[in-house]
């Protein structure tokens, strides 16, 4: 009985120890145009938003399919949750408890309801790892500037033959957007 109990606690830290991915810097060789003809995408992270004199931190889930986008902020244990729908005709706001929000102008209207610019409707292609098409781009050693927004990926990572962010900031002046990704999901988003 000591043998067996012995080689269990022998064997448990090796099988502890699991094989992780190395993170990948960006590098514009990594941008994969394929990227843009996504059709379903999602992710699960946490998010660090610092204005002025603020700093807002949330948990994240954002899914996207050709419908729209659908972001999900909310804090610990579920509180303060926001239900941010985006699609061709706007944007709507839900904060819960039947306050509904909607608006044709998706960028001032979450300026006015969060009190932060955000351009999401770049933001959508940004968080994939890839510039959006119709607006000018400046390459940067770790990512790219478009429409005076700096975006730069910290740390990459390997998602089903796909290089996609896992830590990366997006700013433009006082305004900082810090987003860690803790799982991607690809071509079949979980509700």
């Amino acid at each position: 009985m000591k043998k067996i109990l012995l080689s269990c606690v022998l064997f448990l830290p090796a099988c502890s120890i699991l094989p992780t991915t190395p993170e990948i810097s960006y590098k514009q060789t990594n941008v994969q145009s394929e990227l843009y003809n996504l059709q379903r995408w999602g992710f699960e992270g946490r998010i660090a938003v610092v204005g002025n004199n603020d700093v807002t931190h949330a948990s994240i889930n954002w899914e996207h399919s050709p419908d729209g986008d659908l972001i999900k902020l909310y804090g610990p244990l579920g509180q303060g949750a926001v239900t941010i729908q985006l699609n061709s005709t706007g944007v709507t706001i839900d904060r819960g408890g039947g306050d509904l929000k909607t608006s044709i102008n998706p960028e001032e209207f979450i300026n006015q309801e969060v009190g932060l610019f955000v351009p999401v409707k770049s933001l959508r292609y940004w968080v994939i790892g890839v510039p959006e098409k119709s607006q000018d781009v400046t390459l940067i050693e770790s990512g790219f500037e478009q429409a005076g927004w700096r975006n730069q990926y910290k740390t990459m990572q390997t998602v089903s033959n796909h290089i996609l962010p896992r830590n990366m900031t997006v700013t433009k002046d006082s305004v900082k957007l810090k987003l860690f990704i803790h799982q991607w999901m690809l071509d079949d988003i979980r509700k």
